[in-house]
């Protein structure tokens, strides 16, 4: 321990400031060398208070973002039928379609295939539509039988002396194609023969799919032609311009085939059409084919408005 006494000194470290001595160490703040010294030992400096502790800053919860509104349906288009029956599809982890942000975690969204209901129905199936077609076919076929049958007779008459040489040249090893045929009509009678088959195909199919969408074929298998925006009749103009898509190729039968063979893939067509089922003829004319369900018959003049379709889904 020091002898020397408590007092205030100049600071060895710093001679050009003076310290108070307690007789064992330096304490409090130094002064200039020449300013006058307190009595006693300096005053006890008070420690600041520490600091409030802050409250961490509250946390706001972003509101989740709402999906946005489905879209409204075509007008008198009906609500969407639940999933088929026993149909277990793939999952499928992702967003679901429409939702902002992008992917969304924890979304298992599983899509399962809509068949659109034209005002309410389901569309008419392909095998009901292709025994309508073959039953409209026959009963056009009676038709011929019954206003082409002479036509028929006569060019007959005069195709069978040319096939019997034809078939003779065959026997004696020439060509069949060496025969020149026996009379000039048979050509001419083709020709009448396939324009009067268009013209009986058109009579029975045009005004008919105009007043209540539905021929003999359709009627019995319960489906019908309506249009894309409403139920009323389609009018001969409209149902002419369904009919002419198919039906006039019928003259072109007599072109090598040409005609036939427009036909069919115009009669096939629904089946890459996979959301209507449209097949050529029934884009040109906008029309789709429905099915009637049991016991009930489609209004013909039925009419969408903004209240069906408020309620269609």
């Amino acid at each position: 321990m020091s002898s020397l006494p408590a007092g205030w000194y100049k600071d060895p470290a710093d001679p050009a400031t003076q310290r108070y001595w307690d007789g064992e160490g330096w304490i409090g703040k130094a002064i200039g060398a020449d300013a006058v010294p307190p009595d006693g030992p300096p005053p006890v400096e008070e420690e600041p208070p520490p600091a409030p502790a802050t409250a961490p800053a509250p946390t706001t919860t972003p509101a989740p973002v709402a999906p946005p509104a489905a879209p409204a349906p075509p007008p008198g288009w009906g609500p969407m039928p639940p999933p088929p029956p026993g149909w277990q599809p793939p999952q499928q982890d992702g967003p679901m379609p429409g939702m902002p942000g992008g992917p969304q975690p924890g979304w298992n969204y599983t899509p399962y295939p809509v068949q659109p209901r034209p005002h309410g129905f389901a569309l008419a199936g392909l095998g009901p539509r292709l025994v309508a077609r073959l039953l409209d076919i026959l009963a056009v076929l009676v038709l011929n039988v019954v206003v082409n049958g002479y036509f028929a007779y006569q060019f007959w008459q005069e195709f069978l002396p040319t096939y019997r040489a034809s078939m003779d040249a065959v026997a004696n090893g020439q060509s069949a194609f060496d025969v020149q045929p026996a009379s000039g009509r048979t050509d001419a009678l083709l020709w009448v023969m396939l324009i009067v088959a268009t013209l009986l195909w058109l009579l029975y199919e045009a005004p008919a799919t105009a007043s209540s969408g539905q021929t003999l074929g359709k009627r019995l298998m319960r489906i019908r032609v309506v249009a894309v925006e409403n139920t009323e009749p389609l009018g001969f103009g409209r149902a002419f311009g369904r009919w002419a898509r198919l039906g006039l190729w019928t003259p072109a039968w007599g072109c090598a085939g040409f005609g036939l063979v427009m036909q069919f893939i115009d009669s096939i067509s629904p089946l890459f059409d996979q959301q209507l089922r449209q097949a050529f003829h029934d884009k040109t004319a906008r029309t789709v084919v429905v099915a009637l369900p049991p016991h009930d018959q489609l209004p013909a003049t039925r009419k969408d408005n903004t209240d069906d379709s408020a309620h269609s889904r």
